[in-house]
């Protein structure tokens, strides 16, 4: 794998600075809680959000060229998991102010950074299983609070026939003694997250920000494009999701990074990086099905 890439410095930001230390997110943590989703537009320039997908493209490229590079999330659609320093703006990201604050406000000073990745739904994928990333955590069921974030970004502007998100709105605390592995509700339920449904059409620049509990499904792909998004995973002190991934840095690109952003990011830092073999076996077997 490469050395360190060219870094560049972020584009535009809207109202926010990167110097700023602290952002008023008092609604936006109030819209995770109640819906589970929140979102701001046009963060970041489309030539920043067009960097990431020249990024996604190369590290999709490589990854597809092994064994255990990508995995099926269903047909014609992939998941992949990569190293922060394959991607230009990983600084600017995980370093913006909007971002650290709302973190910070939900999980706690000691959040974590334990998950970079991307699924790109291509032409001819079609409607996912309603599903959760993973099981409900402890902390979430008896205290109802959220420990883990997924923050997203897309690659391009989404329109209705690239297979938009969808998520139902709230069900970050939906019970679950009847999901297949603690994440898959069975067909009986699908009515009700249809109901509450409601599909997502971000565009490049905009960032979201999610509790990967909350049921949602990514739907078919009818254009001849594909729909690249990334996933910035982050942790609270209870969470272990960091025991899914394998991100590591080289020492050249750690002794790059503030301090503020390397006491979130808690990986191995290596001589030389090894390509990641994915781990999410199970959501590749379950969405992959007929």
């Amino acid at each position: 794998m490469s050395a360190t890439p060219e870094r560049s410095a972020v584009d535009s930001v809207d109202v926010l600075s990167p110097a700023d230390t602290s952002v008023d997110v008092a609604q936006d943590v109030a819209d995770l809680y109640k819906d589970g989703i929140t979102a701001r537009k046009g963060v970041f320039s489309a030539a920043w959000a067009d960097r990431l997908r020249e990024d996604i493209e190369t590290a999709f490229e490589e990854a597809r060229s092994r064994p255990g590079g990508a995995v099926g999330r269903g047909p014609h659609r992939y998941y992949v998991e990569i190293h922060p320093e394959q991607l230009r703006g990983f600084l600017e990201l995980v370093d913006h102010p909007w971002v650290r604050s709302l973190a910070t406000a939900v999980l706690g000073p000691d959040y974590r950074i334990v998950e970079l990745g991307f699924d790109v739904p291509l032409e001819g994928a079609v409607n996912q299983p309603w599903h959760r990333d993973f099981p409900v955590p402890e902390h979430t069921r008896t205290e109802r609070r959220l420990t883990s974030l997924a923050f997203n970004l897309t690659a391009v502007d989404t329109a209705p026939d690239m297979g938009p998100f969808e998520i139902a709105p709230g069900t970050q605390w939906d019970e679950e003694p009847d999901f297949a592995h603690g994440m898959f509700p069975p067909c009986e339920r699908y009515r009700r997250y249809e109901q509450l449904a409601v599909c997502k059409y971000p565009q490049r620049g905009d960032i979201s920000v999610r509790s990967a509990l909350a049921i949602h499904r990514g739907t078919k792909n009818e254009s001849a494009k594909s729909r690249p998004v990334l996933v910035l995973g982050l942790d609270g002190p209870e969470a272990h999701n960091a025991d899914r991934h394998d991100a590591a840095v080289t020492r050249g690109f750690w002794d790059s990074l503030p301090q503020r952003v390397r006491r979130h990011l808690h990986c191995p830092v290596v001589d030389e990086l090894t390509p990641i073999t994915q781990k999410h076996t199970i959501e590749g077997l379950v969405m992959g099905a007929p």
